[in-house]
């Protein structure tokens, strides 16, 4: 099973990036995080790296629900999308696959959250292939 779903593109780097964030917005996703792995790399140990970006996503409700059912699932929050430029130009973007990351913990009320969340975290990407 892969921890992840991967979109390779065809888009600029940047306009990957806004169109995943703009479709996150659509499923109910706002950005909690978003980690420049380029510009740290360079600022904390000078090396240069390619453009690499983590956005972690919430939704909100979803992340409620979670927290009634398992207090420490904040542990597997947010649901991390990496966007990064590849040498060939393409732009992948990934998203965590809820379900799989879900299975470490051993409780069976969590898998329909995980379920949905992989579902509208799909539909985002189904979005940008439609574009």
């Amino acid at each position: 099973m892969s921890y992840f779903i991967r979109l390779s593109t065809n888009f600029k780097f940047d306009d990957a990036i806004d169109r995943m964030t703009k479709a996150l917005q659509t499923e109910g996703f706002g950005i909690l995080t978003d980690i420049d792995v380029k510009a740290t790399l360079k600022e904390k140990l000078d090396v240069d790296f390619k453009k690499y970006r983590i956005l972690g996503a919430c939704n909100p409700s979803f992340a409620y629900k979670a927290f009634q059912v398992e207090d420490q699932i904040g542990i597997m929050m947010p649901c991390n999308v990496t966007v990064i430029e590849q040498d060939n130009g393409h732009v992948d973007i990934s998203i965590m696959d809820p379900t799989a990351a879900f299975n470490v913990i051993e409780n069976e009320e969590l898998q329909p959250f995980a379920v949905e969340l992989k579902n509208r975290l799909e539909r985002c990407l189904t979005y940008l292939e439609e574009e």
